[in-house]
C-alpha cells in the first residue's frame, strides 16, 4: 500500500514539475525568439472571431477551401496597415487560385471593421486577442515592459486593443494551407517592418494549386 502511495506521489510531482516548461514555453520572450510550427504540420484546432463576436474553427476555416493565414500586430501598426492594403493588389489573383484570404491580429472583434474600412478591405480579418492562434503556431511573444509603455506614450494601448493584459503580439507571418489544413507554406520574419512581397506570395500559392 505504501509502495503504491509513493508511485502515485511520485508521479503527481512529475506531473507537477513537467507543465510548468510547457506554460513558458507557449509564448517567446521576444519576436527573435519564436518558434513557428514545421511545414507539413496540421493547422491548429484554435478558435478565433469575426467582427461580430462570432468564433470560428481555424483548421474547419482551412477545410472549406485552400487558404491564406495573414497574421498581423494590429490596425495601430502603419507597417501591418500597408500590408493589408497591399494584399488587396493580389486578392483577386489569389481567389483565381481558389484560395481564401484571412488576416488575423490581436485586436478584439469590436475594432476589426475600423480595420476594414480604414483600407477598404474586402478579405475577411478575424481576432485572436487572447492570442491562441499565435501562441498554437509558435508565433506569439511578449512585448517587454519598455516597449509596452513606449507605446502607450503614443496612444497605442495593447491591453485597450486586445481586451487583455497579455502583452502578446504575434510575429508577422504568412501560412498557405490545402483543404485538409496542411501547412504548405509559411513565412515568418521577427522584423515588424518587413513583410512578404505580393508577387512571392502569389508565386508560393500557385506552386500548392
Amino acid at each position: 500500500m505504501r509502495l503504491n502511495n509513493y508511485k502515485s506521489i511520485t508521479l503527481l510531482l512529475l506531473t507537477f514539475f513537467f507543465s510548468f516548461p510547457l506554460v513558458a514555453q507557449d509564448y517567446a520572450p521576444s519576436a527573435d525568439k519564436v518558434s513557428p510550427v514545421l511545414i507539413n504540420s496540421t493547422l491548429p484546432d484554435v478558435e478565433v472571431k469575426d467582427l461580430n463576436g462570432k468564433s470560428h474553427s481555424m483548421l474547419d476555416l482551412a477545410k472549406e477551401n485552400k487558404s491564406v493565414f495573414i497574421f498581423y500586430r494590429g490596425g495601430w501598426c502603419p507597417y501591418c496597415n500597408r500590408h493589408l492594403a497591399d494584399l488587396k493588389q493580389i486578392e483577386k489573383g489569389l481567389a483565381d487560385m481558389g484560395y481564401t484570404v484571412y488576416a488575423i491580429s490581436a485586436d478584439r472583434p469590436e475594432l476589426l471593421s475600423e480595420t476594414l474600412d480604414k483600407n477598404e478591405l474586402s478579405y475577411t480579418l478575424l481576432s485572436d486577442a487572447p492570442m491562441t492562434a499565435a501562441k498554437a503556431l509558435g508565433i506569439a511573444f511578449k512585448v517587454d515592459d519598455a516597449t509596452v509603455q513606449r507605446y502607450k506614450s503614443v496612444g497605442i494601448d495593447l491591453e485597450a486593443d486586445s481586451g487583455h493584459d497579455h502583452h502578446l503580439l504575434p510575429a508577422p507571418a504568412v501560412f498557405i494551407t490545402d483543404t485538409e489544413g496542411i501547412i504548405k507554406f509559411k513565412y515568418v520574419n521577427p522584423d515588424y517592418k518587413q513583410r512578404i512581397d505580393g508577387g512571392i506570395l502569389l508565386a508560393a500559392a500557385k506552386a500548392f494549386m
